[in-house]
């Protein structure tokens, strides 16, 4: 049994004084394989605890039905942590933001028309309390309380910056004591008055967010809270990149001075984050601008210019954080895991190619309805969908229009592409049409739901009418697409001819050894990869991401298969896998 409280300015631990040296790190961006290597080298540059979020979303991918196992383990990875003699901090959400899918809340969540997360509407608090019940006696034992690595638990996450109802927060806390959470609770929220005034809770420990100025920022955290310890819940010594976007780092000797100053001020600290890792499959974020309310995909790598890099390998950053703990802490010499083994491979052939139009009836099941429904109305969560209707026009070109597309859409009529439409407009294109019946289709990706601001209720696909002309377009066909299964494709062998039409690449190649390393697929437009039937995620030639991360335990040893979704065609015929990423 252990003992951790808040004495005054400062913690005490089995009745020693104690400092939180944290780093954020996410067990379900990271493969298990990987978890002590990560851990390792979190302890060796000198932190004591590890945080990290818990995702609902991969957690209870279906109303009730929960899994905990594989990259869902989260209890076998505290216990990892507290086998290498780490604490751990818990943000068990239910909203995370983490540039995750939705701020990992389950998109089924949006089927409910009138939904409100994150406030006192009855339908979310009721999925909330079903997740809870799940979750928390996982983690009761691992309390500190109990013999446990746990020191502390999130209510809700930068509250502050979202909404106002105070009643929800309280809801929140006090499930969490009524489900047996008995170590320390806290909130956090960047260090200003309105979020600080929204996000925090009489008699839960106050934290704040930042990267810099912290001098400022804690005499902000402060004047709300005078006499508790001083935290730096997120320390960010990086940041994200969005699709489009220049790719962004952060100069290490500004990050070591930034957190130098957080370590001179006496105060504890999260550095977010030690080690990204990746957004696997389609559990990417997005974010809109506040201002514009442009849409921001936000790209796979979730490398964030961290001490670890995305492949986990110390960059200078690591080194000159550790030299910072270094003038608070006693640090033993560094000893770090052995290097993870690199694969440079070189060119994959493609030698099979499946047509998407010839396989939708095997990757889905028709839909009918009215007019178009959105993708969680249809039951689905992510992927893409494909709206089909029949109508017919007289020859020549006329507007084909949609109200609202989320996020984009691939037009086709008589399955000949004919323009795209994205989220952020204009919603329209010039169609030339042959006269007589066709048939209209809209392939809609959903290319992640936004993770954080007033957008975050972001439902996907086509949302309102379509018309050609000044015509609605009524008799719709939905196929939801989740691609989850594809051993369901029907392959053939390449014919010799490039394509434009969306379709399924296939390769076969042999590894004598795995080892790390990166997909480049140059050449190609837009699309999935999957290897061995696991997702990378997106690639995109807007960039900045160029290549994949393929982690070693993903590779077999002799043949593996490798399959690319190229949605605009491509007369690339080849891939790559290379030791390093190579790009932003």
């Amino acid at each position: 049994m252990g003992d951790f409280r808040i004495e005054g300015s400062g913690f005490l631990l089995d009745g020693r004084p104690f400092r939180i040296l944290s780093g954020a790190l996410h067990y379900f961006r990271i493969p298990p394989a990987y978890w002590e290597d990560r851990l390792r080298k979190l302890r060796a540059m000198g932190l004591n605890t590890v945080e990290t979020y818990v995702a609902w979303n991969v957690h209870e991918p279906r109303p009730g039905a929960f899994d905990f196992d594989g990259m869902a383990d989260l209890v076998r990875f505290v216990e990892t942590a507290q086998a290498l003699g780490l604490y751990v901090i818990v943000r068990p959400g239910p909203f995370i933001c983490a540039e995750w899918e939705f701020g990992g809340l389950p998109a089924w969540l949006l089927a409910d028309p009138d939904m409100e997360v994150r406030c006192c509407y009855p339908p979310y608090l009721a999925a909330v309390r079903r997740f809870y019940e799940a979750l928390l006696p996982r983690l009761l034992p691992l309390q500190i309380q109990r013999g446990g690595p746990v020191i502390a638990m999130q209510v809700e996450n930068e509250y502050g910056s979202y909404g106002s109802d105070q009643a929800y927060l309280a809801w929140l806390r006090d499930l969490m004591v009524e489900l047996g959470v008995e170590t320390l609770l806290f909130t956090s929220d960047g260090a200003t008055d309105h979020m600080l005034t929204h996000g925090t809770l009489d008699g839960v420990w106050k934290t704040a967010n930042f990267g810099s100025r912290a001098t400022e920022e804690f005499a902000t955290l402060r004047r709300y809270q005078p006499d508790a310890p001083l935290m730096c819940m997120e320390f960010w010594n990086g940041w994200f990149d969005h699709w489009g976007e220049p790719h962004h780092t952060r100069d290490a000797i500004d990050a070591a001075a930034a957190l130098d100053e957080i370590m001179a001020a006496g105060a504890s600290v999260n550095v977010y984050m030690f080690h990204g890792g990746t957004s696997f499959g389609f559990m990417n974020g997005a974010n809109t601008d506040l201002e514009t309310r442009r849409y921001q995909p936000t790209v796979h790598s979730y490398d964030y210019d961290a001490p670890l890099s995305e492949n986990g390998e110390p960059t200078a950053k690591y080194h000159g954080f550790r030299k910072v703990i270094g003038k608070y802490v006693d640090l033993p010499p560094l000893a770090l895991p052995a290097p993870v083994p690199r694969l440079d491979l070189g060119p994959i052939r493609f030698t099979a190619y499946a047509a998407l139009a010839d396989n939708v009836a095997r990757l889905g099941t028709i839909v009918e309805a009215a007019a178009p429904r959105s993708m969680e109305a249809l039951g689905q969560s992510y992927g893409y969908t494909l709206y089909r209707t029949r109508t017919r026009h007289p020859t020549g070109l006329v507007r084909l229009s949609a109200e609202r597309v989320h996020d984009r859409a691939q037009v086709f009529v008589d399955g000949v592409p004919v323009g795209v439409l994205e989220r952020d407009g204009p919603f329209a294109i010039d169609v030339d049409l042959p006269g007589g019946p066709c048939i209209i289709e809209l392939l809609v990706e959903n290319q992640g739901r936004v993770n954080y601001g007033p957008d975050l209720q972001d439902r996907k696909g086509l949302l309102g009418w379509v018309r050609l002309g000044i015509n609605k377009l009524y008799h719709w066909e939905m196929v939801p697409l989740p691609l989850r299964d594809l051993d369901v494709l029907e392959f053939g062998a390449y014919d010799g001819r490039p394509t434009d039409r969306p379709g399924f690449h296939r390769a076969a190649f042999d590894v004598a050894a795995p080892g790390d390393c990166f997909l480049d697929l140059s050449g190609w437009t837009k699309g999935v990869a999957w290897l061995n039937g696991f997702n990378l995620g997106r690639y995109w030639e807007r960039g900045p991401q160029r290549r994949l991360y393929v982690p070693a335990p993903l590779l077999r040893q002799g043949s593996n298969e490798l399959i690319v979704f190229e949605q605009h065609g491509s007369v690339c015929r080849t891939a790559a896998l290379h030791a390093d990423r190579g790009d932003a």
